[in-house]
């Protein structure tokens, strides 16, 4: 089922897990090495320069400088990321505006399958 995701005209911040939304799950050991996800690298590639991404993942930081080497050999942008987080649920707490726009949105994917629904910037 294709749905749009109606988005306000301000910057946004997009946070994002890195195994299995970004990277091919747990690839770097079953593979020997990390693989992007078909559409991933392209995706944030084409968000809008006034946007963060933030980045979130359950690596141990013995991963750390392994992981920071391919996003930088594969000129994958983000701002920040984090390690160490924990496998749970990844909750979002945020206001809305008094015109009406959440300011949190979640979107799930299948694993090793990258998907965002198309955006219409409405609000």
């Amino acid at each position: 089922m294709e749905t749009k995701l109606i988005l306000s005209t301000l910057p946004k911040t997009w946070i994002f897990d890195l195994d299995g939304t970004l990277l091919k799950h747990n690839g770097y050991k079953l593979d020997g090495e990390d693989s992007l996800l078909e559409g991933a690298k392209e995706y944030l590639d084409n968000l809008p320069r006034e946007d963060r991404i933030v980045i979130f993942t359950s690596r141990k930081e013995t991963y750390r400088e392994m992981t920071l080497d391919f996003l930088a050999r594969n000129a994958v942008r983000y701002d920040d990321i984090l390690f160490e987080m924990p496998m749970g649920e990844r909750i979002i707490v945020n206001d809305r505006k008094p015109s009406g726009i959440d300011m949190a949105v979640a979107v799930n994917c299948d694993r090793d399958h990258f998907y965002i629904p198309e955006i219409a910037r409405e609000k």
